[in-house]
């Protein structure tokens, strides 16, 4: 399956504002749909789309909370930007931004897609290795062979694409990822 386009999510209640920043993130080749409030876009959001929420702060009243509510009971953990007209005088800091946040939400989800390739045995060794023990220690911990830690070690630095168990730690620190939560 290729990779989807992310898309710029732009939520405000106000018609020209929304038509507005369609128009600057079309001109810079940037997919945009565009929502009058909170529930228009929760019909139409599909989670695995990469992207971000770009929310007019006058959206941030009942609407913008009942909007945070309904993505944090859905689980959903979309990039946000809150920008107001006056953001609007700086179209090239504003494309910088939603650049920068487009950028970290593609780096997050293939940090993500990686980790799901790990098994329950890897993501153990893995919150192991990220402790700082040894593969002796480790495989006495969870009761394997030292032969099976290694040999689950190359295959965690082969997906997570690390070369020394600093780059695991690394990996799991940039992404803000407790090695534990990382299996699930």
């Amino acid at each position: 399956m290729p990779p989807m386009t992310p898309l710029v999510h732009v939520v405000d209640d106000d018609p020209g504002f929304r038509e507005s920043l369609r128009s600057l993130l079309e001109s810079e080749n940037v997919a945009v749909a565009t929502y009058a409030g909170a529930s228009d876009f929760l019909e139409r959001y599909i989670p695995e789309q990469p992207g971000c929420l770009l929310l007019g702060v006058r959206t941030l009243g009942k609407s913008g909370q009942h909007l945070q509510d309904e993505l944090h009971k859905r689980g959903v953990r979309i990039p946000k930007l809150f920008i107001s007209a006056h953001d609007r005088a700086d179209d090239e800091a504003l494309l910088r931004r939603v650049r920068g946040v487009l950028i970290g939400d593609a780096v997050a989800r293939d940090a993500s897609r990686r980790l799901a390739l790990l098994s329950p045995r890897e993501s153990e060794v893995l919150e192991h290795v990220v402790a700082g023990k040894l593969n002796k220690v480790i495989a006495q911990e969870l009761g394997i062979a030292v032969k099976a830690v290694e040999f689950h070690r190359k295959r965690i630095m082969h997906k997570l694409r690390a070369k020394t168990a600093d780059d695991l730690t690394r990996f799991v620190v940039q992404h803000r990822l407790p090695a534990r939560r990382a299996a699930s």
